[in-house]
């Protein structure tokens, strides 16, 4: 391996434990006639697992990762699970490209795990298109819309509105225990947990841990989505509360296309994703004060200020509230999908 040249460009030396062309030689153990005419190291330096893009001779391309720590090896096993989980009949509904596993081969107390590459770009949040939201909006639509059996059935985690409402209240709960958290977010929040339609959702497939550097692009099309390992049946805001920090267009551009392809049954999906999203500061905080880290402890406080500051500028936009009853299509659309959950 040791002649294994790059078609991407010159390798520069990272700090890696493993190098792109150790990574390359696992990569022909762990698949069955690999043959490999090239590998570069692939993700940041020092990230939670070490990688290599490999080429093989036919010109299709594969990514070797071996986890660096516990919580990584965690990761990659269930996204091992999931992608099971997703059939070439279940791909074939997404209107992009998910990753197949093609092998693994043990190294030093956990795996190498090879798998194809997604080609695609990541764009910043602050970089994306209203015409890239929209296909992430009807990406993550079309992730929803698949049979709740396909995570079911593998045995994946399945959580009903209301023990997502108790996640959400535990967090609360929580946040408000360490004396951090500022009187106006913790009221604004404990009002949202008390509105009763905020949560009557129809819980549906989701990712579990979608953000804006989940999606690969191209010509303002997602290709790609990276990273399956939260896969479960739950509330379908929590893919899309990321995008509480996205430009006011890009995030109205990505709402609309998931309304166009799901409908308008789930009125309360912007408002949960929201709280969703709120509630992420309280988990840093949590993180913070868990591993008394004063660093993580003063950025989650000064988050949660600007956050109040945020909320108190939008007083006509509260969590939860009345809504536009739903029309008769909207009631028959609602109970067909939960007959299908049945």
């Amino acid at each position: 391996m040791s002649d294994i040249r790059t078609p991407f460009g010159p390798t520069y030396p990272v700090d890696m434990a493993r190098s792109h062309l150790t990574l390359a030689a696992l990569a022909t153990s762990a698949v069955a006639d690999l043959d490999l005419v090239g590998a570069q190291s692939f993700g940041s330096p020092g990230g939670d697992f070490d990688a290599a893009l490999l080429t093989g001779r036919d010109g299709r391309h594969w990514v070797i990762r071996v986890p660096r720590s516990e919580r990584a090896e965690q990761e990659q096993s269930a996204d091992l699970i999931a992608l099971r989980a997703l059939s070439a009949g279940v791909r074939a509904r997404l209107p992009f490209t998910v990753s197949t596993f093609a092998g693994q081969v043990p190294i030093d107390g956990t795996r190498a795990v090879v798998s194809e590459f997604v080609y695609g770009s990541k764009v910043p949040l602050g970089s994306m298109t209203i015409e890239l939201a929209a296909s992430i909006g009807s990406a993550v639509a079309a992730i929803h819309a698949l049979p709740p059996n396909v995570v079911i059935d593998a045995g994946l985690p399945a959580q009903s509105p209301v023990e997502s409402l108790r996640a959400v209240v535990a967090v609360m709960d929580r946040a408000a225990a360490t004396g951090l958290v500022p009187a106006a977010l913790l009221s604004r929040w404990e009002r949202a947990s008390e509105e009763a339609t905020l949560w009557q959702f129809t819980p549906a497939v989701i990712n579990g841990a979608l953000s804006s550097d989940s999606f690969l692009s191209a010509n303002d099309d997602v290709t790609g989505m990276l990273g399956w390992h939260a896969l479960r049946v739950g509330d379908p805001a929590a893919d899309l509360q990321w995008l509480a920090g996205a430009s006011l267009d890009v995030a109205d551009s990505a709402f609309a296309a998931y309304s166009r392809v799901r409908g308008a049954v789930d009125r309360q999906l912007r408002q949960r994703a929201s709280l969703l999203s709120e509630l992420e500061v309280a988990k840093w905080l949590l993180h913070g004060t868990e591993t008394r880290s004063t660093e993580v402890v003063d950025d989650a406080v000064g988050m949660l200020s600007a956050l109040v500051d945020e909320t108190q500028r939008d007083l006509m936009n509260p969590i939860g509230g009345p809504q536009v009853p739903l029309g008769v299509t909207e009631v028959e659309a609602l109970l067909e999908r939960t007959s299908r959950l049945r």
